[in-house]
């Protein structure tokens, strides 16, 4: 129960996507109970409708889609709304007191932003600079900007010119922006207590092209572990990865476990918007002792932003990180483990980053979903490999963070080796069963991919051959992308995983079924 005298929270920005409206909620102190998703709706009201003058014309409500608790901001929760009809504007509202919250400043421009152009995230480095997310500058891939007309803009309220704090960048790349951090700032994080009082105290960060306006922004600047070139064993892990999924909830299981047994000792899962209980499978992923987070992404066709953000985060604790989705799996040859293969490749000079060749796999003549798991149940490639996927020393990056997912740029003298086929590869299970890959049709994650819905780039090789701008099952779909049949990474995980009594993997839901039940019994004395 809250007291009676506590204030609710209050709304600190409102973000409008095409498809959804996202809302920041600010609470008045760490003891107040977040809010669940049946103590809130979604309320939509008339542009121009007054709160003296609300009718049921003018005012409706709808569940949110998902409430969520914003993991690197203290005392904020993210609220998922559908987005409204023309002429509306959303808020939230508690369900019991019907009362709608108010934004944290009562200046409606202030707070209301529209994606395409916003400052998103932010991160204090431990260089002391500071990295900016920014949606909207438009810049080439793999491409530096010419920095000298960008800087940074700090502060409270940017229509306040008197009170902002400005430096200049020293980097500007695809969505990123890299900047001095002003001395005051610094002063300001060094004499903070703790994590939380530095994130109370923070300001927001936006990004100004010279002779323009300031961007508007939502980005106050996470303080990022302090951080050396420490030696080797020092790191707390020697491999991690890093992911941004969206609804793949039920795949999850399968690729940390796998990737557990291969020497994966950290996941950060970057969540981008997914609906289908992910919480719950990490949450039990955790409880048996894995070590995974869920980082709350909720910024639309920015992975490769995500990525840069992971390997900043991932830089204090892992030596190495890879960079893979969901359907990809690190394919060790003879069934050894990752650790394996980089101590084998460590003699070379300067090594930061291990470039792994992608084949993929289609849908092997099935036409549902495999109750055995991916690695199993797929078995039929193509001959040729598409792109590679990378294993990277955080510590190696450039400056700039430039990646285009499947590689970044590393600063002198780092240097990247691609591994030969025979050592290991990435087995990608890209063409699975219509169900599966119609989804990959909502939304392409990579700012630099065009989505399949629309008709660009045609020739791509981010294309499915044969399939158009709709997600309309071709015929033969179930027996395409069959030119060679691999069975080497089926065989290992049938050795490796199959409970040999119950033939279950401990992914499927039979498995965690069957030993509950083996355990009531034990329990209540059956035989």
């Amino acid at each position: 129960m809250r007291a009676k005298h506590e204030n609710p929270p209050t709304i600190r920005d409102i973000v409008m996507f095409p498809e959804q409206v996202l809302i920041f909620l600010n609470y008045p102190s760490s003891s107040f109970r977040f809010y669940s998703e049946s103590d809130i709706d979604c309320v939509y009201f008339l542009l121009n409708s007054s709160s003296q003058s609300k009718s049921k014309k003018t005012e409706f409500t709808h569940p949110p889609i998902e409430v969520n608790v914003a993991e690197t901001q203290p005392n904020e929760q993210i609220i998922r709304c559908p987005i409204h009809p023309n002429g509306y504007t959303t808020s939230v509202v508690l369900t019991k007191s019907k009362d709608p919250l108010i934004p944290t400043n009562n200046s409606k421009d202030l707070f209301i932003h529209n994606w395409e152009t916003l400052v998103y995230e932010a991160l204090y480095d431990c260089d002391n600079t500071t990295v900016v997310f920014v949606k909207g500058l438009n810049l080439r891939p793999e491409r530096l900007a010419e920095s000298s007309k960008f800087q940074c803009v700090f502060g409270w309220d940017f229509n306040n010119p008197k009170f902002l704090l400005s430096s200049p960048a020293i980097s500007v790349a695809q969505e990123i922006v890299r900047c001095t951090t002003p001395m005051s700032i610094l002063s300001g994080q060094a004499q903070a207590q703790d994590q939380a009082q530095a994130q109370a105290q923070s300001i927001r960060v936006s990004i100004r092209v010279k002779g323009g306006e300031i961007f508007p922004s939502t980005a106050k600047p996470l303080s990022l572990q302090a951080h050396q070139d420490l030696p080797k064993q020092e790191k707390a892990h020697k491999i991690c990865l890093c992911t941004m999924l969206r609804n793949q909830a039920r795949f999850l299981k399968e690729w940390v476990m796998y990737h557990g047994k291969v020497g994966i000792e950290r996941w950060f899962i970057y969540d981008n918007n997914s609906d289908d209980d992910i919480d719950k499978v990490i949450g039990l992923l955790q409880s048996i002792g894995y070590n995974i987070t869920r980082h709350m992404w909720p910024w639309v066709k920015t992975q490769e932003a995500g990525f840069a953000h992971c390997a900043l985060r991932a830089r204090s604790s892992c030596e190495w990180v890879g960079f893979i989705d969901v359907d990809e799996f690190f394919n060790v040859r003879g069934g050894g483990s990752l650790n394996k293969v980089i101590k084998l490749y460590s003699k070379v000079k300067n090594l930061g980053e291990i470039r792994t060749r992608c084949y993929s796999f289609g849908p092997s003549g099935l036409k549902k979903v495999p109750r055995e798991g991916v690695t199993v149940g797929y078995t039929c490639r193509l001959l040729g490999s598409e792109r590679h996927k990378s294993i990277i020393r955080p510590d190696a990056l450039n400056q700039s963070l430039i990646n285009v997912v499947h590689h970044f740029h590393l600063r002198t003298p780092f240097v990247a080796i691609e591994l030969e086929k025979g050592v290991m590869a990435i087995n990608h299970y890209k063409y699975q069963v219509w169900e599966v890959f119609k989804e990959k049709f909502y939304r392409r994650v990579s700012a630099f991919v065009a989505d399949w819905q629309e008709n660009n780039n045609v020739g791509s090789k981010d294309r499915v051959p044969g399939v158009g701008t709709k997600a309309v099952e071709p015929k033969d779909w179930s027996n395409r992308f069959c030119e060679v049949k691999d069975m080497r990474l089926r065989n290992w995980v049938l050795k490796t995983f199959r409970d040999r009594r119950t033939r279950l993997f401990p992914w499927q839901p039979e498995f965690e079924r069957h030993f509950i039940r083996k355990r009531r019994r034990k329990n209540t004395g059956r035989l």
